[in-house]
Order: C-alpha cells, then structure tokens, then sequence
C-alpha cells in the first residue's frame, strides 16, 4: 500500500507542469539593470554625500565645530527648526481634515479642491515666493493695511513660514487621501450607529487605521520644509543672522569662498535628512508587516 502511495505521489509530482520564472530574459540583463541602478546610485547620491561630509571634516572636528557654533549658524539653525515646529503640526492638521473631508463625504467641488491640493507641486518655488511678495509686501495689495496695523510680513520670519507651509501643504493630504479612500466609511458609520461622537469615532476608528499613513506624510513634509530655498530665498531678504534658514545660510558661506563652513552646515542638514530617510524606512517596514499580519 505504501508503494502504491508513493508511486502515485511520483506520478503526480511529474505531472504537474513546472512553475514558469516571472521573467524570461537572461540573467545577464538582469544584472546589467542592477548594475545600473547602483552605479546612478553611486554617482547621484553616494558619492555627493561622501563628498559633503569630507568637505565637512577635511580640516578637522574643530574647525567644524567652530563652523557649527558660529552665531549666525546657529540663528540659522534656530530659525529652521522653529519653522519645521509651526509648518509640520499646522499641515498634519490641515491634510488630516482634507483627507477625512474627501474620503468620507460627497459635495459639489470635490475634484476641483483635490486639484488645488496639488497645486504647489505644479508651481516653481520662485514664483510662489514673488506671489507672496505682491500679496504681502509694501507695495503689495496688503502691503499698506500690514504697516497701518505695524505687521511684518516680507523680509520676516512670518513671511518664511507661510510660503513653506504653501510648498509642504499637499504631503500629509497625499498620503491619506487615497488611504481612507481604499479603508471606505463602514467602520465610522458602524461606531456612529453604536451612539460614538464624532470625536470618538476619530480618536478610536479613523486615527488607528490611518496612523502609519500620517507618520510617512508627516516625515515626507518635515524633509521638504527642511530643505525649501526658492521660494524662502525670495521672502526672507536673506538678512544674516535673523531671516536666513540653514539652505540660505549655506549658500551665503559656499558664495563668500567659505567652503569648509558652508560643508559643516551641509554636514547637519545631511544628517537630518539621513534622519527623516531612517524613519520613512521605519515606517514603511511597519505598514509592511501591518499588511501582512492583517
């Protein structure tokens, strides 16, 4: 009897048509494209990372420490992180309620508000920055209302913070737009029949599931604020030591021959970014499993 299995088993294992590779072409091609792919790697982003953090420390850690603990370095430093604290917040907020408000209602206008969502990734930086110079500037439109009532707006830090807050507006709104879409609104309608609040309803059914959507966007917002130049090179003024963030700082150092400064700054904002690329990893590792184990 056992034979007979075991022939049967055979018979079958032969039988069965033999599993097809998802692709045809030769292994050589295969490894020409990863090849590839690594060397514009290499060239595009290894290599002026490397170039920035030896520029950084050619001259030794001291001579980047001066760099870094300079005043207006520091003001730089101050003035960015005290941007990315104002921007990030008011645009989570912000894309969380424009998501909730499109994924989860039905009005007149909708494809038209999704349109202008994306309208800061359709304009240059530089001419957002000229808009809200003719807006807000002193022989702008608001200009005469804002010296009336003593509000500096242009060549401020205010002026810095919205056009910022412009070009990061569409992240968190992109992410989670798509992800209530696809989630739909059975689980809130459900918590609502059960006699949950609206806020309830939020806290408990809507923010868990979309979690790990708003961390990616929230990560994605706080790198592009970090690195803004155009538009904030038009609006600041560059005045040194109050209205320049840290890519016009850099620049100012990098124009006035002071390589060795302008790479130590560079060396910080690298490492932030290299900081917001480790958490966007996270976060995407995490969803990953979420989906698996779902």
């Amino acid at each position: 009897m056992s034979t007979q299995t075991d022939t049967l088993i055979a018979s079958t294992a032969l039988s069965r048509p033999k599993l097809k590779p998802a692709t045809t072409e030769p292994a050589w091609i295969k490894w020409t494209l990863v090849g590839t792919a690594l060397l514009f790697l290499s060239l595009f982003l290894v290599l002026p990372l490397a170039v920035v953090l030896y520029g950084a420390f050619e001259q030794g850690l001291k001579v980047w420490w001066q760099a870094v603990v300079d005043p207006d370095a520091l003001a730089a430093i101050r003035l960015t992180l005290l941007v990315l604290v104002i921007v990030v917040p008011v645009n989570a907020i912000f894309g969380v309620a424009i998501a909730w408000a499109i994924a989860k209602f039905d009005f007149r206008g909708k494809t038209l508000l999704i349109s202008l969502i994306d309208m800061p990734f359709a304009i240059s930086p530089v001419v957002v920055g000229l808009i809200f110079v003719i807006l807000f500037g002193s022989q702008g439109w608001l200009g005469p209302w804002l010296a009336e009532h003593d509000l500096k707006v242009i060549f401020a830090v205010p002026g810095i913070v919205i056009v910022i807050m412009f070009g990061t507006l569409p992240f968190v709104a992109r992410e989670l737009i798509p992800l209530m879409q696809q989630q739909g609104k059975e689980e809130e309608e459900a918590s609502l029949t059960l006699g949950a609040s609206g806020w309830k309803t939020f806290w408990r059914v809507t923010l868990p599931n979309i979690k790990w959507g708003l961390i990616y966007g929230v990560v994605l917002c706080n790198a592009r604020a970090m690195g803004e130049f155009g538009a904030v090179a038009i609006v600041s003024g560059r005045i040194r030591g109050e209205t320049n963030t840290m890519p016009l700082h850099i620049e100012v150092l990098y124009n006035e021959y002071m390589f060795t400064a302008a790479f130590a700054v560079s060396s910080l904002l690298t490492g932030l970014a290299l900081v917001t690329i480790v958490l966007k990893s996270w976060v995407e590792y995490k969803d990953e499993r979420r989906h698996k184990t779902a």
